[in-house]
């Protein structure tokens, strides 16, 4: 039988993920959002049309499938990804998971801990979302969703690692990670396996937040993908410049690593809440977090640089499709 993926849609055969980027938000909102809604009503229609207008950008470069790794306390919305797949014909997959404790909403899970029952509520969550469906929907998620702080991998945390390794050991699916201002890539992995979890089926994300590529060699060890998933972020939240991702992305691709490697850009298309303006300078820094970006602006200098097409295509083609058939 050949093997599937769990999108908004339904189902989709693996050979028809095609060119895939692993990290985007359609929507996003940081908990608390939805106590603003006098202010900061959420417009569905509105969003749908620039959710939709980002999805035909992404498909005039061949894209075919995103992954929406947006978590669970943070707006995530798989009836309005259904709307934008159905407008689209793109592929999206979604997550089931909760966002790294420090900009997450700890307190629900947290209570749970002190009734002694989180961690198997938490692992209830991800096997139900996975297996049967989000709340009505019958959409079923088809990543689990992890994160963790800057510099340690908190208690809070660890309990929804252990819980994903063990959704994972169950139902195969594919665990994609936050990691903040990069730190903890190694950790991350290493904690995941230490508890059962394939490394052929985890991405370590936002691992571009850091420069050095030593610390990407040594998450790299593990086995596990790496993505480079945030260019066109500069100057906030901890990120180096588009320039300096490059200078890293390239020591690690001349090191013969593209197997293990795939691009994103970690936009967020629609902001829930009260609309906001970035003041200068980071306004001129973040021109190009877009999600075009990578195509018009990054890929042009990997391929000034030497990268070849066939390199290319791995990180977009190939890695997608031996991480959800593995």
């Amino acid at each position: 039988m050949a093997k599937t993926v769990e999108t908004v849609l339904g189902p989709v055969p693996v050979e028809r993920l095609g060119k895939t980027l692993i990290h985007e938000h359609f929507l996003f909102g940081y908990p608390g959002f939805q106590g603003d809604v006098t202010r900061g009503p959420f417009r569905e229609d509105e969003a749908l049309r620039v959710a939709v207008e980002a999805a035909e950008k992404m498909k005039r470069h061949g894209i075919q499938t995103v992954v929406d790794p947006t978590p669970n306390d943070c707006g995530r919305n798989p009836a309005f990804l259904r709307r934008v797949a159905e407008e689209t014909g793109l592929n999206i997959i979604c997550a089931t998971g909760y966002y790294y404790e420090g900009e997450g909403a700890p307190p629900y899970f947290k209570f749970r801990q002190l009734l002694g029952t989180a961690e198997d509520d938490i692992y209830d969550m991800f096997m139900t979302e996975l297996t049967e469906g989000i709340a009505d929907t019958g959409i079923k998620a088809g990543v689990i969703k992890l994160a963790s702080s800057k510099g340690r991998i908190t208690e809070y945390e660890k309990m929804f690692f252990r819980a994903a390794a063990r959704a994972q050991k169950e139902t195969g699916s594919v665990i994609i990670t936050h990691t903040q201002e990069g730190t903890m890539g190694p950790e991350q992995a290493a904690y995941l396996l230490e508890h059962g979890a394939d490394p052929k089926k985890i991405v370590i994300g936002h691992m571009c937040g850091n420069t050095n590529p030593d610390y990407h060699r040594r998450t790299l060890a593990y086995g596990v993908y790496i993505a480079f998933d945030r260019f066109g972020i500069q100057g906030m939240v901890g990120a180096p410049t588009d320039e300096e991702r490059v200078q890293t992305l390239l020591a690690l691709l001349r090191d013969g690593y593209e197997k293990q490697i795939m691009l994103s850009h970690d936009t967020v298309n629609v902001w829930l809440g009260r609309p906001f303006t970035l003041p200068e300078p980071f306004a001129g820094m973040m021109k190009n977090w877009h999600v075009e970006h990578l195509f018009v602006n990054i890929i042009p200098v990997l391929k000034n640089e030497g990268i070849s097409d066939e390199q290319l295509e791995q990180m977009f083609i190939h890695n997608p499709a031996a991480l959800f058939s593995a």
